[in-house]
């Protein structure tokens, strides 16, 4: 048995033996901890994770060490970790089930000594400039806040010629708005999805507004300039004919002034940082300046006598000085700082008022424990960036409200999103304990279905179906999955309840459920507990339970093999997975079964056996390894006759290519001849495959032409016709780009348009839809067609 398809052998049936044969397979050792190797917590963060690599990289590389017979060898284990934990579904699978439950090929290839000295993790050492990933970049840009993203390529020179400037522009522009950072050669499907085509393409992205490529040069002042269009903060020049007129105003709404007086002496903030500052302040407080050349009066009524910039908080009166604030710095950054400083608190929440205030509101809770930190401060811009959403915003101390806090259980500082549905639906915050990703969880979470458990909440009695993800907050994976949770429950409201358990807090009741690894997430409903394996996405988890209310895969023991398989009709195929629940292999193939059952539903039956609980039919069968994947073929006469799967990977594509590859093909090819006499000169609906054979997407597209040629068999033919080999025909018939897919509907009379109807999809299903509903559409014309023919 080869290392590629790495499985779990029954002939040891003690778990020792089981565990000492897997260390034999794999090529690292089972006592080697992927953690340890690159020396970071279980906890630690991508960047994190990114920063200690390239640690090890530029000491252990190969290159570094020539004289070294062993670098290659120790650099590939170390590469092998660094590609396992960047990823976040890999992440898992490792966490749950160690390298049992991992492709072999991660880490299998490196990069030179330059590489990772060079260009890899650019901006990962840079605290102004935030660097973002698949994971949490929709929050980001979605949470009010204004951003401008590099998204760049590690090996673009003009990359790196950006970077110094880019850094530069992060400090100067730090506090404004959000500078950010992609890496395309990490988040490649990311930077396509956003339009990004050359390295570095730079662009502006707030909520509500579409993106905005910038096209200048690459000096800070240009860049700055730019960005600063985008801050529409305003700042107001008072004289005697506004001035009281806008400060009462602004007292009223309970918001003060910073106003800086430009005299003929001193220091005077300049009109830049004056901006910047509306744009740091905006909603909180409001700029102003007022020209003392022109507003001698004026000015001397506010007893200012040289240049000076001062804050005034609503209420606050030149007759009592020490209302007002006075600032000696010229930094936009130490100003902000102190005028922040001197806002009001969060409303404060105490026990009597809490379970009245939150009872029909939404509200965004700072639970604290007594501190007071500058990010504390940071949470009274919330009131303003949540206002829209009609969130209101207050702060709980556990220390003098321990009764409150011990109800919830809430045990150290976090963030909670109540819904206006009680005290009791709530969900608290486990992302960055930054302000924008605040901002985008509480939008999610009010208008999510998503609810912190407790053991008081927790659905011990299932009268109606719930998911429960069992998490650790210090689980990066578990912190990846909660926003997929949200996106989740919204698609699934009344069908499903959603909730979530920490682990840390509640070990007793994870332990009822043997929760062994984070994140493990469940379905309770009546008919038993379901554990969700797949990816970590909205999507994945809605195949899931798709596949729990209409399953793909039958279970199968002895008596219905023998009756389903054995005893299979003419021209039915079926695939099977012998498997044991606690083999690793077996539990990552688990959602890429399901995932290509659905696939091939219609045309080859699926189907499980469970070899723990079926133990002695399996070795009848001679089933040596799990998982063991067989193809039963159309072929009655042979009913024990099976074909083993070998390939090197077991994801739902590659499966279901082998699978159709065993049965005869539905489709028929097509030249010039054949196109002219039976698509446009025949009396059949046909759908054509324009295909070229070096084309890698047409490649991917062929197996699932063959899925749609089954499905639409009987009512229309499906062709394929090779544009490499028969260029003029599909010159002829329009075709620009391959795979492209045409529909032929037979009209009563010869084809002359010789291009069909395009169908801009390549999904099997999808298309035998659209034909569906075309022939519905066609099926009164051609009736009318019949009946005139009739008559004649």
């Amino acid at each position: 048995m080869s290392p590629a398809s790495a499985s779990c052998a029954p002939a040891c049936m003690t778990r020792l033996c089981l565990l000492l044969l897997a260390c034999l397979l794999l090529p690292v050792s089972c006592d080697e901890d992927y953690y340890k190797l690159l020396g970071v917590q279980r906890e630690a963060s991508t960047r994190e994770i990114r920063q200690a690599f390239k640690k090890l990289a530029l000491t252990t590389h190969p290159d570094k060490n020539p004289n070294d017979q062993t670098a290659h060898d120790k650099f590939l284990k170390i590469n092998r970790a660094y590609e396992v934990l960047k990823d976040e579904d890999l992440r898992k699978k490792y966490d749950k089930y160690g390298e049992k439950g991992l492709d072999e090929q991660q880490g299998g290839r490196y990069e030179s000594w330059n590489y990772y000295r060079y260009d890899f993790g650019i901006y990962d050492d840079d605290l102004e400039i935030i660097t973002l990933d698949r994971g949490d970049f929709d929050a980001a840009v979605n949470s009010g806040e204004l951003w401008f993203v590099n998204f760049y390529f590690p090996r673009c020179s003009h990359c790196h010629e950006l970077a110094p400037t880019w850094r530069d522009f992060a400090k100067e522009m730090d506090g404004v708005i959000r500078i950010g950072a992609v890496n395309c050669g990490d988040n490649g499907r990311l930077c396509r999805s956003k339009g990004v085509s050359s390295y570095p393409s730079l662009y502006v992205f707030k909520a509500g507004m579409n993106p905005e490529k910038y096209h200048g040069d690459r000096s800070k002042e240009s860049l700055t300039k730019f960005a600063m269009q985008f801050v529409k903060s305003r700042v107001t020049e008072l004289w005697q004919g506004n001035i009281f007129k806008e400060i009462e105003q602004s007292f009223l709404s309970g918001i003060g002034w910073l106003i800086t007086f430009c005299a003929e002496t001193g220091d005077c903030v300049g009109s830049q940082t004056r901006q910047k500052l509306a744009g740091m302040l905006e909603g909180l407080v409001n700029v102003g300046w007022m020209d003392c050349t022109t507003q001698a009066e004026l000015c001397d009524s506010f007893e200012v006598t040289g240049s000076s910039t001062a804050f005034f908080p609503p209420g606050s009166t030149l007759k009592d000085r020490a209302s007002v604030l006075f600032l000696q710095s010229l930094d936009a950054r130490d100003i902000y700082s102190e005028v922040i400083q001197h806002l009001p608190d969060l409303e404060t929440l105490t026990k009597d008022s809490f379970k009245v205030k939150l009872e029909r509101h939404r509200w965004l809770v700072s639970f604290s424990f007594g501190q007071r930190g500058l990010a504390s401060h940071e949470y009274k811009k919330l009131k303003t960036l949540l206002r829209d959403d009609h969130i209101q915003v207050g702060r709980v101390d556990c220390l003098s409200e321990a009764e409150l806090c011990g109800s919830l259980y809430i045990q150290k500082p976090c963030i909670a999103v109540f819904k206006g549905l009680g005290i009791h639906d709530f969900e608290i915050h486990h992302g960055r304990d930054v302000l924008y990703n605040i901002v985008a969880f509480a939008k999610e979470s009010v208008r999510a279905h998503v609810t912190t458990l407790r053991p008081d909440t927790f659905p011990l009695d299932v009268k109606e179906p719930w998911l429960v993800d069992f998490f650790a907050p210090w689980c990066p994976p578990c912190r990846a999955l909660l926003p997929e949770l949200r996106k989740a429950s919204v698609q699934l409201v009344g069908q499903l309840k959603f909730g979530t358990l920490d682990c840390t807090i509640h070990e007793e009741l994870c332990s009822r459920y043997n929760v062994q690894s984070y994140p493990t997430t469940v379905i309770f409903n009546r008919t038993g507990i379901h554990e969700y394996e797949g990816q970590h996405s909205a999507d994945g988890i809605l195949e899931f339970i798709q596949d729990l209310v209409n399953p793909s895969v039958e279970v199968l023991d002895q008596d219905s093999f023998s009756r389903l398989v054995r005893r299979r009709p003419e021209g039915e195929t079926w695939m099977l997975d012998f498997y044991a629940p606690w083999c690793g292999p077996c539990q990552a193939l688990l959602p890429e079964w399901r995932r290509m059952a659905r696939m091939l539903s219609g045309v080859i039956r699926v189907g499980s056996v469970d070899c723990q609980k079926h133990q002695s039919f399996c070795q009848n069968q001679g089933v040596r390894a799990y998982p063991e994947i067989r193809l039963y073929p159309q072929n009655a006469q042979r009913p024990d006759h099976f074909q083993g799967y070998s390939g090197w990977h077991r994801d739902s594509h590659s499966l279901k290519v082998w699978a159709l590859g065993s049965l005869p093909r539905a489709s028929v090819d097509l030249g010039p001849e054949g196109f002219r006499t039976h698509v446009l000169g025949g009396q059949d609906h046909w759908v054509v495959d324009f295909y070229a054979p070096w084309c890698g997407p047409c490649q991917h597209f062929s197996p699932e032409f063959e899925v749609l040629a089954r499905m639409v068999k009987g009512t229309v033919r499906a062709g394929k016709v090779d544009c490499q080999a028969h260029y003029q025909t599909c010159q002829s018939a329009g075709i620009t780009a391959y795979p492209s897919v045409r529909f032929y509907p037979h009209l009563g009379t010869r084809r002359h348009d010789q291009g069909g109807e395009h169908i801009n999809s390549r999904d099997a299903g999808i298309i035998a839809d659209i034909l569906r509903q075309r022939l519905q559409l066609l099926s009164p014309r051609l009736h009318d067609q019949s009946s005139l023919k009739d008559e004649l």
